[in-house]
């Protein structure tokens, strides 16, 4: 990594503003009190060193997760400035861990090229938010300490030692009587540093796990960069070609980019802007998908694979199958929100496009057989797209032509109103028997599914439209599929989907769930899919009122209450549930549908690359990693029924 040639001392920490009551607000800052907004405390911290290796100066980044609960970060960078800030009279150090706005981050004259920190409350916030914080600095020839309670300094800075390395660590433990778990996930947290280093090439990072009798450690550096991002995305999926086209660009706009097709049918388009993850796109994102469009058609005319009479390849045409990778580096980036989750530099499109045209025609020209092989999948979703939007119309004009455009099987509830409405998919027709019988009419709708249904993850959206058992499914819920679904208009709240407890029922969830997150995404980013919890057992006696429980830890809960009430186990009886059609309405409602009792799990998506990942495993071409994958996490099933 090229370094920024700069000065970084106290003068180059601007001061915006002081720091307000972040502890009361703290959901303004960090999202949320949940487990998401306790990792992004640690992605604050290790955000600022990443901006280090962003200025060519660090090279090592080590995220310990300590017995307690303690994250320790450590770098080797310059170190914050330790000086006195011209401004507020105070070190440069404790200003950036005390004032909210204030870092080395604003301005042209700033101590760096390209941030992702930009609106510099990261330290400050961690630190208002934990319990206690401790920050060790080594520059200029010494070792500098200081220490925090909940944003107040108790001890200033001072000089305890002599050291000639540089470097900041930071200690903190999050406050517990802000935060609604201190427990942190290190799947979540290394999946991130993992990402962190395919887009910075060069950079380590390490994450280690001390809380456990046996240590976990994962070390990240990846030299490929992007390249070797998209290979990692890719690698369960069955490629095109097997090396990723890859282009970079340095300067005051610095981009790289890496692409690879597979023969999977949807796509997945990254973008980043200084490391950022830019999940709703941007003017990066529409300057590539603009030259992909061009110069694939231009490709395909120029060498007589589309005929001057046909019709261009459209965009989605052409991104079907692809993985694609795009990160940019701009000075003073416009980020649309406080979330910086969309770029808004209108001339970032114009720079990415002008790589782009140049470097991928470049290519295809170079590599014929490649350039052959996508053009042979743009073509075909050409074709499977023209037959979809026929099934669409058609679909559209059965709908228009009948009275009632509802599913046969579906039991519709009373209530017009989404916001209090829902519909449960329930497994086969005694389970949905019992479900309509049990229900209450004026909320609850109950759609019945039977038979094998369509895996999409191995179809194109034209097998979809028609199909006999995602066809009521669709109608049910109101708002369209793929690229025509609007959020606005679905029918029901909550889509529910409840299936037998056992390996049957998990597989039309799965099915399900791949279905909703291809061609429903809005559906589950908004919160809209919950999965029934419904109960594995009943115990009962004379005289007493039947108990369910759920898992087999509410079992052995309720024989523990019950025997300190002297009621032994061989007194019980024990009914196992295997499947929903074996409770009648009354129980069926009692335990699974009923809103004071039942249990709900949400399905939410916090990764959607982790996501993709997963439903490719599961539901893709390649046995393989499936197998590979059951048989490391054959040892957590419970309750499989042989």
């Amino acid at each position: 990594m090229e370094k920024f040639e700069h000065e970084y001392n106290a003068d180059q920490i601007q001061v915006l503003e002081g720091l307000e009551a972040v502890r009361k607000r703290p959901g303004m800052y960090i999202g949320s009190v949940s487990i998401r907004g306790l990792h992004h405390l640690v992605y604050e911290i290790v955000d600022n060193a990443v901006d280090e290796a962003l200025a060519g100066y660090c090279k090592n980044i080590h995220v310990t997760i300590e017995p307690g609960n303690i994250i320790k970060v450590e770098d080797n960078g310059r170190g914050i400035p330790v000086d006195i800030h011209p401004k507020t009279k105070i070190s440069a150090a404790e200003t950036v861990y005390t004032k909210l706005h204030a870092g080395g981050k604003f301005g042209g004259d700033s101590g760096y090229k390209v941030s992702g920190g930009l609106h510099g409350v990261g330290a400050s916030v961690v630190n208002a938010l934990s319990e206690w914080t401790e920050v060790t600095i080594q520059r200029d020839g010494g070792i500098f300490q200081m220490k925090f309670a909940r944003g107040k300094v108790v001890e200033p800075l001072k000089r305890i030692g002599d050291s000639d390395k540089t470097g900041t660590t930071v200690r903190f433990f999050a406050d517990g009587t802000i935060f609604e778990t201190l427990e942190y996930e290190y799947q979540v947290l290394e999946n991130r540093f993992r990402e962190m280093a395919f887009l910075t090439k060069g950079l380590e990072i390490s994450i280690e796990d001390l809380r456990g009798e046996t240590p976990k450690k994962s070390d990240f550096c990846f030299e490929g960069g992007l390249k070797s991002f998209v290979e990692y995305i890719n690698q369960n999926k069955e490629k095109l070609h097997p090396t990723p086209i890859y282009m970079e660009k340095d300067g005051d706009f610095p981009i790289e980019i890496a692409i690879q097709y597979t023969s999977a049918y949807s796509e997945n388009m990254y973008s980043f802007v200084n490391n950022i993850n830019t999940i709703e796109g941007g003017t990066h994102l529409e300057g590539f998908k603009r030259s992909l469009t061009k110069v694939f058609n231009d490709y395909a005319k120029a060498h007589n694979i589309l005929k001057e009479k046909d019709s261009n390849l459209t965009g989605d045409d052409i991104r079907e199958g692809i993985t694609a990778v795009i990160s940019v580096k701009v000075k003073e980036p416009q980020f649309e929100g406080q979330t910086k989750t969309k770029l808004g530099n209108s001339e970032v499109a114009g720079i990415v496009q002008s790589l782009m045209n140049e470097k991928l025609a470049e290519f295809l020209e170079e590599n014929p057989n490649v350039a052959k092989a996508i053009l042979e999948k743009c073509v075909s979703a050409s074709k499977a797209r023209e037959a979809a939007r026929k099934a669409r119309e058609l679909v559209r004009r059965k709908s228009a032509l009948e009275t009632t455009t509802l599913p046969g099987k579906l039991a519709d509830c009373s209530s017009k109103n989404p916001e209090e409405c829902e519909v449960y998919i329930v497994e086969g027709d005694s389970a949905g028997g019992s479900a309509k019988q049990g229900r209450d009419r004026r909320y609850q709708a109950i759609l019945p599914l039977w038979g094998k249904m369509l895996n999409v993850e191995k179809a194109r959206a034209d097998k979809i439209y028609g199909n006999d058992k995602l066809n009521p499914v669709i109608i049910a819920v109101g708002a369209g599929i793929g690229a025509d679904f609007d959020i606005t208009k679905i029918r029901y709240g909550k889509v529910i989907i409840m299936a037998d407890a056992d390996v049957d029922g998990a597989h039309i969830r799965t099915l399900l769930l791949t279905f909703f997150f291809r061609y429903m995404r809005p559906l589950i980013e908004n919160g809209n899919v919950f999965l029934a919890q419904p109960p594995l057992y009943k115990l009962s006696k004379k005289g007493m009122e039947d108990i369910y429980c759920y898992t087999d830890e509410d079992l052995q809960k309720s024989y523990k209450e019950l025997e300190e009430k002297g009621i032994q186990r061989d007194q019980l009886g024990l009914q196992r549930y295997k499947g929903l059609g074996e409770m009648n309405p009354e129980q069926l409602w009692e335990t699974t549908m009923n809103p004071e009792n039942r249990i709900l799990v949400k399905v939410t998506m916090d990764d959607a690359m982790k996501a993709d990942e997963i439903f490719t495993l599961l539901m893709g071409d390649e046995v393989e990693p499936r197998r590979e994958f059951i048989q490391a996490n054959a040892k957590y099933v419970k309750n499989l029924d042989i």
